[in-house]
């Protein structure tokens, strides 16, 4: 999925989702996930509206669900902040966070895009997506 178009890189990504009562089904958009291969860039930035998710479920973890998407922020940053994913290259660290998974915080699907700017891409995103 690499390659350049007209100047521009193809790159991925993912919204972060917050699914506080998982038998509801409602959520909140909470962060996205930017990957772009052919210049091996990963970051994620993550924006949490505490009042929406308090609507949603008045007993929710906030400080657990803040946890959790600065741990994702942490894995794309990687060196130390990246866990056991620490060693790996920015491709697996990404594909490991949009794994479905059952957890509170959660990837949505993933979406590909054009950029001459994937670091842009994140901010243009979080402004559009989840903010």
């Amino acid at each position: 999925m690499s390659g350049l178009h007209n100047g521009r890189d193809v790159f991925e990504y993912a919204l972060l989702r917050v699914i506080p009562r998982v038998e509801r089904g409602e959520q909140i958009n909470a962060g996205v996930v930017v990957y772009c291969r052919a210049t091996g860039f990963v970051a994620a930035r993550t924006h949490l509206d505490e009042a929406r998710l308090l609507a949603l479920d008045p007993t929710v973890d906030v400080a657990g669900v803040r946890a959790a998407l600065h741990a994702v922020e942490g894995v794309c940053r990687g060196g130390v902040h990246a866990g056991q994913a620490a060693g790996d290259d920015a491709g697996r660290r990404f594909r490991w966070l949009v794994a479905p998974r059952s957890t509170i915080v959660q990837p949505g699907p993933v979406h590909t895009g054009l950029t001459t700017d994937a670091e842009a891409e994140v901010e243009r995103l979080l402004d559009l997506l989840v903010r």
